[in-house]
């Protein structure tokens, strides 16, 4: 059977994936919800996936992203490893990622907003393998999410004030 690995979700930072590609693991991203994290696990014969909020899914344990669950099963692989949390942490350094929000007549339909389609394929460029560029329209509000996120934060301010002056326009 293929390569274990994690189910993260489109908000997952990108850190994490790499730390678990680095540990020969498998990493998929689905989107934002438990329901879509469980459908991934399952499909892929997976265990665990979860979102950054702590709400985690073993799927050898529960099917639901449970705070409290999640808690009691990093304290026993904690436990059993015999380092402390922050050992295991150590090699792991999150990038700086950041969120808008901008108010838009109709979310859906970002991509008939040329001058944004042009800022996300310009953004993409500047960060290739070093960040990740995620717009996605609210399923609540008239607003577009936008999210950049890379090791270094000032570039993540950049290509963010871009992105958004480009929804704004």
């Amino acid at each position: 059977h293929a390569v274990p690995g994690v189910v993260g979700t489109l908000m997952t930072n990108m850190a994490v994936e790499l730390a678990l590609k680095e540990r020969g693991l498998g990493f998929v991203r689905a989107k934002v919800g438990d329901r879509y994290v469980l459908e991934d696990l399952i499909a892929r014969g997976w265990v665990l996936g979860g979102e950054g909020s702590g709400h985690l899914i073993a799927l050898d344990k529960h099917t639901t992203g449970d705070g409290v669950v999640s808690a009691l099963q990093v304290l026993q692989a904690v436990a059993r490893s015999g380092k402390s949390l922050s050992d295991w942490l150590t090699s792991v350094k999150l990038f700086p990622q950041k969120l808008v929000n901008v108010r838009v007549p109709n979310p859906g339909a970002w991509k008939e907003n040329a001058r944004l389609v042009e800022a996300e394929a310009q953004a993409r460029q500047q960060l290739g393998e070093r960040g990740r560029v995620l717009i996605r329209p609210s399923g609540t509000e008239p607003v577009l999410r936008l999210m950049v996120e890379a090791g270094d934060e000032r570039l993540v301010d950049t290509v963010l004030e871009q992105l958004a002056s480009a929804a704004r326009a």
